[in-house]
């Protein structure tokens, strides 16, 4: 069980959306809330508060006479549940509840505690909105997707539960939930932020850490088959940078590579004094796909712990307009929605997680092209040269996936397009660069697969599998028995399919 208090940290956050932990709402958070809400109800009756009695966006010119304004906040919720393309996944919906949940709690919104409270039973019951990725451009925050939420929470639209969609209605009738009733400000409190790019961006980087640690154990496993030199991960190279991406990267490369009986000591083989060879038939130092990988991933990693920090800052913020203030007894109107901190961590995350694929690829590359490793048959084919084709065919999938991320790493947080009466003149378009790094990172996974089921042959052909280090025995044994090696052609689709999955579902 967590509890929603004064901070949640990322770590309880990710227990909740992927350990399937409870939440639970202190008092305090409830008196906080209660507080903000009573507030705003006295302070709002003889003055003008955007979004309480006027209108919105180009239309907050316009007076919103008593009796129609908690018809507005419907209005508001029905008119912007226009969302369309793929549906979120649930536990990119169930990041977004919680998010916008957390950020309500801060006593900023001047919501009725109803919302809390439901929003807390969505999470701990596992009914997740029906959520649309097009439609947000991430200021006034995640208008669009946050309406889809709101549309659940008002008893409308449709939800994800029990493993099919199903109608709101239908589903509250099954779990006795009674939908919120909107008192002041509701509508609008529940959609202008920032909750769904930033819920996205967590399910994200849980996902990119995962990445990172599957793509130093290939690196890894790939510098134990060449029977590598330690020195480009030792820590007398690594400390003469100071960047400590790179050092970390190197000492985690020698706590995985520590028992192998691979990898050599240069000094034991080229510093001896019995090289006399003009040409030296073994390779002197490596192909950078294979030394470089403390410089390579030592920049991905402190980009994932850069982009986790911001996002934890983010949904322990608010990020509504406009912002209640019961300590000043005063209401602010400003931009808080805008996704400009998220949008752009999501561009780098995804620029970093598309270098960790093309990482892998040329790796991949350097197992199946047999004139640059001299040591593997061409395409690691076990079976018959000519006859048989090995990996050739998956190569063409590892290669097409990383070219689209590539192209997909092209900023989107750049990319404005005035819209809203140009009221919104400038905007983040923070929700699309979430989306497209989950795009990215998911084929970042598709290439890794091909990659891992690569070294695994590889490791049989070359019969290494007793000398490997532990760290790659126990992913070795774990891929093999989801593909058992093979000489005659196999159709891969499913091959690959099992070993994503299995590197999405564990470390």
């Amino acid at each position: 069980m967590n509890t929603i208090n004064e901070y949640l940290s990322l770590a309880e956050f990710e227990s909740i959306i992927f350990g399937n932990n409870k939440v639970a709402i202190s008092d305090v958070v409830l008196n906080r809330v209660k507080e903000s809400f009573n507030f705003l109800k006295e302070f709002s009756g003889n003055k003008i508060i955007y979004g309480v009695n006027t209108g919105f966006g180009p239309m907050a010119q316009y007076r919103i006479k008593e009796s129609d304004q908690i018809q507005l906040q419907y209005n508001l919720i029905r008119s912007h549940s226009s969302g369309t393309g793929k549906p979120l996944s649930p536990v990119c919906a169930k990041a977004a509840i919680l998010a916008r949940l957390n950020t309500l709690s801060l006593g900023n919104s001047g919501v009725h505690p109803s919302v809390i409270h439901l929003m807390a039973e969505l999470i701990n019951r596992d009914i997740t909105p029906l959520i649309f990725e097009h439609g947000g451009v991430g200021a006034s925050g995640d208008l669009v997707q946050l309406s889809h939420l709101a549309l659940v929470l008002i008893g409308e639209g449709e939800v994800f539960y029990k493993g099919g969609r199903r109608p709101t209605r239908d589903v509250f009738a099954i779990e006795d939930l009674k939908p919120i009733q909107v008192e002041i400000r509701e509508g609008l409190a529940l959609i202008n932020g920032t909750s769904v790019m930033t819920g996205i961006g967590v399910v994200n980087v849980h996902h990119a850490k995962k990445l990172l640690d599957w793509s130093l154990k290939s690196s890894c496993a790939i510098n134990e088959l060449v029977q590598a030199y330690d020195d480009h991960f030792s820590a007398e190279l690594n400390q003469t940078k100071r960047h400590k991406g790179q050092q970390e990267i190197a000492e985690r490369m020698r706590q995985n590579l520590s028992d192998s009986t691979l990898i050599r000591k240069r000094e034991d083989h080229l510093y001896s004094g019995e090289n006399t060879e003009e040409i030296f038939k073994e390779k002197v130092q490596e192909y950078y796909s294979l030394r470089c990988v403390p410089q390579i991933l030592g920049p991905v990693l402190e980009t994932i712990n850069n982009v986790a920090s911001i996002l934890e800052d983010e949904f322990n913020s608010a990020n509504d307009n406009p912002i209640i203030d019961v300590k000043n007894q005063h209401v602010y109107h400003g931009g808080n929605f805008h996704g400009d901190y998220i949008s752009l961590e999501m561009d780098k995350l995804k620029i970093v997680i598309t270098k960790l694929t093309m990482l892998a690829e040329r790796q991949l590359n350097y197992l199946l092209n047999s004139k640059i490793n001299e040591i593997l048959p061409p395409f690691v084919n076990l079976g018959t040269l000519g006859f048989n084709f090995g990996m050739q065919g998956v190569q063409f999938t590892a290669t097409s996936t990383t070219a689209e991320s590539q192209m997909l790493s092209n900023p989107m947080y750049v990319h404005s397009i005035p819209n809203n009466n140009d009221n919104q003149d400038i905007v983040s378009m923070g929700t699309n660069a979430a989306v497209i790094t989950s795009k990215v990172i998911e084929n970042a996974f598709e290439v890794l697969a091909i990659e891992m089921i690569t070294i695994v042959q590889a490791i049989d052909y070359l019969g290494q599998k007793d000398k490997i280090s532990s760290v790659t025995k126990k992913w070795y044994d774990d891929v093999r028995r989801i593909i058992p090696e093979f000489k005659e052609d196999q159709v891969m689709y499913p091959f690959v399919q099992k070993v994503k999955d299995y590197l999405i579902n564990n470390l």
